[in-house]
């Protein structure tokens, strides 16, 4: 299902249509474009506010084969949104919009847009993406990368790309932008993969690049009187959420995730399938919450029921398991453990399938908890991982153990927590021949 508009929201366009000298008979389709341009924004995670998501959106529209002057009319009640917020987008600006600019020009004199050959790429590398099974927010960390690339370059034809525009771009976003040495190294992988798969070029050596200095990170740890204080806060299904979080060392993705059949109960075992790097691991199950987590599994099968009833198409099923058994959706085992409030439509199919619970929803409701529980320290949905991790090794857990739970692949990843408890190494030099 789209967003819902704030009613206050609608009246305050509706006053902008009328000063606007927009014809009463087009209120009603510039009122859904709205509704479609804050619901792209709220699916691919823009900032409405933001004025360079117009041409994302205004492409989206292209892609769908909508008309020229049904993209202008969207284009134009964009435009008018904005005003409501006093942003007066200043597309003449060619040295600082770069690409945006000759897509809005386009538009706002009602010609076709003219990108070149930039316009295939970001197809390319999506099926480049999902050939290896990369994640969703794979594509979309390398995609926004291209993006700022191709702005920053103003969308420089691809034959004519070197490694040169790749060092002066990382030089800018050290110096200029001052991102995070994580981030840049980040934009680093995504051109570099951009440049071989796409098109098809070596980097060579990147020479002279200003690096962004990574800084040691010792993460945030909770004790356990504060998580307490925290899951005590919080309300069904949050709490159960955090429990798991902590209890299990979850990560949120993996904990949204977990569908019926992850719950083994009967050895008290929950199995996570692609985590992080596509990697599956089985955690223990805490036995404190067997009973809660039971009793979540007899309400997400009364909600079943109900979906079942209403003709749903089911949950939403990865690709393999959806074209070998095409009614798995509907299947009980298959559905969501913390499944989302509301149907999502999907226009192509043009049916209502269940999504998980998001995660912006989640992270929402720790903020609140955290805050009303006056903590002096920041925690976020990860601390609880972090938490998890630092307690077992409080309580002499070995740390390759910890390592397995935890998923990671490289043990100098897990050893971060030896800087979050208390060194009880003993110092006294003898042979074990004393012991």
């Amino acid at each position: 299902m789209m967003i819902k508009i704030p009613q206050q929201t609608m009246q305050q366009f509706e006053t902008l249509l009328r000063k606007e000298k927009i014809p009463s008979d087009k209120y009603n389709p510039f009122k859904k474009w709205l509704r479609y341009y804050l619901d792209f924004c709220h699916k691919y995670k823009h900032h409405p506010q933001d004025s360079e998501s117009l041409p994302d959106f205004i492409n989206k529209l292209r892609d769908k084969k909508q008309s020229q002057l049904l993209q202008k009319q969207a284009f134009d009640s964009i435009i008018i949104y904005y005003k409501m917020f006093n942003i007066y987008p200043d597309w003449s600006k060619k040295e600082k919009h770069g690409e945006i600019n000759e897509k809005i020009v386009s538009y706002s004199q009602n010609k076709p847009v003219n990108t070149g050959r930039w316009d295939s790429v970001y197809n390319q590398l999506s099926n480049e993406i999902k050939v290896r099974h990369y994640s969703p927010k794979t594509f979309k960390a390398y995609s926004t990368w291209a993006k700022k690339f191709q702005r920053f370059v103003k969308s420089k034809p691809l034959e004519e790309l070197s490694s040169e525009d790749v060092k002066q771009f990382l030089t800018y976003l050290a110096v200029e932008q001052n991102i995070s040495a994580s981030a840049q190294n980040q934009a680093f992988n995504g051109l570099l993969f951009f440049f071989r798969n796409i098109l098809k070029k070596e980097f060579g050596k990147i020479d002279g690049v200003v690096r962004a200095k990574r800084k040691p990170y010792i993460p945030v740890v909770l004790s356990r009187n504060e998580i307490d204080l925290i899951i005590g806060k919080l309300r069904y299904p949050y709490n159960l959420i955090v429990k798991l979080l902590y209890g299990c060392g979850l990560r949120l993705s993996e904990c949204m995730n977990i569908r019926i059949n992850n719950l083994n109960f009967d050895n008290c075992i929950l199995t996570i399938h692609d985590g992080k790097g596509k990697k599956d691991r089985t955690l223990p199950l805490p036995e404190i919450l067997l009973p809660d987590l039971k009793k979540q599994v007899n309400s997400v099968k009364k909600l079943h029921l109900r979906d079942i009833e209403a003709d749903y198409s089911g949950v939403f099923m990865f690709n393999a398991i959806e074209r070998k058994y095409k009614n798995a959706g509907k299947e009980f085992h298959w559905q969501w453990l913390f499944p989302a409030k509301e149907l999502t439509f999907v226009a192509e199919k043009e049916e209502y399938r269940r999504s998980h619970l998001h995660n912006r929803h989640v992270q929402k409701a720790i903020k609140s908890a955290v805050k009303r529980s006056q903590l002096t320290k920041r925690a976020t949905a990860h601390t609880f991982r972090h938490s998890f991790a630092s307690h077992l090794l409080a309580a002499n857990y070995d740390i390759r153990t910890i390592q397995e739970l935890l998923g990671h692949s490289d043990i100098r990843t897990t050893m971060i927590y030896t800087h979050t408890v208390q060194s009880r190494t003993i110092k006294e030099s003898r042979s074990p021949l004393d012991f």
